[in-house]
């Protein structure tokens, strides 16, 4: 599941329980079927704009309540179920943590096949990358300096201009990017 559909089941799901509300007083008061809010708090369903916005107004909401980062203190992500923002024939990009308002952090996993190499552009002023190698040997050009990151190792860098990512092994490449304003 994605991040913005996990935003919405929780959402959705801490909403309705906080009004005292079942199921079939939220289709009734948003015209949504039961079954599709079902779906919906477990994740299980895509809902359309028109969707949500029938449940945002039902509810009478504001729209971006349902799509915000839940206020929550902990949640957990799988991310074997986080779909790739990126992908090329040698690598992939998976969004595990976003930005949020309240908070300057990004957490991203990035796998890349033997030979190949991902660009990454610059990430901004003040931005520091701190990565994690799970699998594999990565070697990370700065554009001033090349490191090579074993597993078990962590790199941190100034990652306000362009970088690349490279796989020169034999074995594919996992690693964990924290992107820190």
């Amino acid at each position: 599941m994605d991040y913005l559909s996990f935003n919405i089941s929780k959402n959705l799901n801490r909403i309705r329980i906080s009004r005292g509300m079942s199921l079939d007083d939220v289709a009734e008061q948003t015209g949504v079927s039961k079954s599709m809010l079902y779906q919906i708090e477990q994740g299980n369903a895509n809902p359309s704009i028109n969707v949500l916005g029938k449940i945002a107004s039902g509810l009478r909401m504001e729209f971006t309540e349902l799509i915000a980062s839940p206020p929550e203190e902990s949640y957990l992500v799988r991310i074997s179920e986080v779909f790739p923002i990126k992908s090329g024939e040698k690598y992939t990009v998976k969004t595990c943590l976003p930005y949020e308002d309240n908070k300057k952090i990004e957490i991203y996993q990035i796998e890349i096949l033997p030979g190949g190499e991902y660009l990454s552009g610059g990430h901004g002023s003040g931005t520091r990358e701190y990565l994690v190698v799970t699998e594999g040997v990565l070697t990370v050009d700065t554009g001033r300096e090349k490191q090579n990151v074993l597993p078990g190792e962590i790199f941190r860098f100034n990652c306000e201009t362009e970088h690349r990512y490279l796989n020169a092994g034999n074995e594919k490449t996992v690693f964990i990017c924290f992107f820190v304003a």
